[in-house]
């Protein structure tokens, strides 16, 4: 992983961020381009796009539509001057539901008949969560954000179906219900969390070992809290078995050049 000083990258527009990851940046990007919404990817050929759409239609907390490009366009009005192909630290491709390869650039595997789907993160409310004095274990402990597979089904769309996926950050116990209010003023991004406290009730039975990203060390008098999360479609990309699709790498996702206040609700 290249490795750039975390505080530095907090200021880099999202053009310039976007030009770091074709240049061979890799890292999460969590904290980089801060007041910037980040985007999930997920790209399937045409044939499919409608049970994306419709999965998200259906499924909106953990996959809120914030884009989507027409079929074999690389880029749009969240990414003006950009290329879907190149602008992300890594991406994941899949044949048949498996992970064939972990590439920083897709234009060996670009097609005309491909849609873009971008979705809300959650990487996008962590700047106002932050503002708020609730710091961020991924970052601090410099690490990817966890993320589970839970017990939790999606609403099932055309051919697509699978688990709930989820995000989760410790929280200090008498800090939640702010962590609560303050994201649910972002609903584009997945809003509020859908679970607080035991990790067992949604069917995760090790916190210390993710189906995605890095386990974090939760400090005493900290709760952990559960946000859905835009790997869900890569979970039901997984478990559906199309015969092609791309995603990014979690925790490695497209900085927009929308601002987060664009998805800030009063």
């Amino acid at each position: 992983m290249t490795t750039t000083n975390p505080a530095d990258l907090a200021h880099l527009t999202p053009a310039e961020a976007r030009e770091r990851f074709r240049h061979g940046l890799l890292r999460p990007t969590s904290g980089i381009s801060a007041g910037y919404a980040q985007a999930n990817l997920i790209i399937v050929p045409r044939d499919l796009a409608f049970d994306v759409l419709l999965f998200a239609q259906r499924n909106p907390k953990p996959c809120p539509v914030l884009g989507v490009l027409d079929a074999g366009e690389t880029a749009g009005e969240l990414l003006k001057d950009g290329d879907i192909r190149t602008d992300l630290p890594q991406y994941v491709v899949y044949e048949n539901g498996r992970e064939i390869a972990r590439p920083t650039d897709i234009t060996d595997y670009w097609r005309d008949d491909l849609v873009t789907f971008m979705l809300g993160c959650s990487f996008t409310f962590e700047n106002a969560l932050m503002n708020n004095g609730i710091r961020m274990a991924h970052n601090d402990q410099g690490v990817n954000v966890p993320m589970y597979r839970t017990r939790r089904r999606c609403d099932s769309a055309g051919s697509l179906s699978g688990p709930l996926v989820v995000s989760m950050r410790p929280v200090p116990a008498s800090r939640v219900a702010d962590a609560v209010r303050v994201t649910s003023r972002y609903p584009a991004v997945h809003g509020a969390p859908v679970h607080v406290g035991n990790p067992e009730e949604l069917g995760i039975n090790d916190i210390d070992q993710p189906d995605f990203g890095d386990p974090v060390r939760i400090e005493p008098g900290h709760i952990p809290v559960f946000w859905a999360c835009g790997v869900t479609p890569q979970a039901a990309v997984m478990e559906s078995r199309p015969r092609f699709a791309i995603s990014h790498a979690p925790g490695h996702m497209l900085i927009t050049d929308a601002k987060d206040s664009d998805y800030q609700v009063p």
